[in-house]
């Protein structure tokens, strides 16, 4: 385990350098448009250059990430059955949109965080959980082929079953916030 954890960082941070160059959902969303573009004069570039995040979907130079469906799974249920503390599971697909080595679990751990915010004092970052859907334990880690898209799932430990996840996307693993959407977990 720790090693996949020191493989996923090594390409979080590879990705983070991507990022940086130059919903189907069980439940309503709420989504806040910020960073990039949401208040900057257009720039003279195409539009496969633009990066955001809205509708569910984030796009960065080099990957695309669109959230397919989302849903609060408890404890012992089909999906965490190893787990000791409901999981809020997303389902989503990566597009490699160049020819850099992306994988879609690194391409996700690189552009999102997962808060939520039950503590007056610090911010409360999501732990990843087990790997809500058997489907995708082959081809987590698999490269995408560039204009290729690869369907995978991840699970965030919940640390209480009223407060909000708030999904944060970034331009890359420590780059600038593209915009938010936070999902009710009740």
């Amino acid at each position: 385990m720790k090693k996949l954890f020191y493989i996923g960082a090594l390409s979080a941070l590879l990705l983070a350098a991507c990022g940086d160059d130059k919903q189907e959902a069980n439940s309503a969303p709420v989504t806040t448009q910020t960073g990039t573009n949401a208040n900057e004069p257009e720039k003279e570039e195409t539009s496969n250059n633009d990066v955001y995040f809205k509708d569910g979907e984030a796009k960065l130079n080099d990957l695309k990430i669109k959230i397919t469906e989302t849903k609060v799974i408890p404890v012992g249920e089909k999906g965490n059955e190893y787990g000791d503390k409901p999981v809020f599971a997303i389902w989503y697909d990566t597009t490699n949109l160049s020819d850099k080595d992306i994988d879609p679990i690194n391409a996700w751990i690189a552009v999102f965080e997962a808060i939520q915010d039950n503590n007056p004092n610090a911010i409360n970052e999501l732990n990843v959980g087990s790997l809500p859907d058997d489907a995708f334990l082959d081809t987590q880690l698999e490269t995408i082929k560039k204009d290729g898209t690869v369907a995978n799932a991840i699970a965030y430990e919940l640390d209480d079953s009223e407060t909000p996840v708030k999904l944060i996307a970034r331009q890359g693993f420590a780059g600038d916030v593209l915009g938010e959407i936070e999902y009710p977990v009740k």
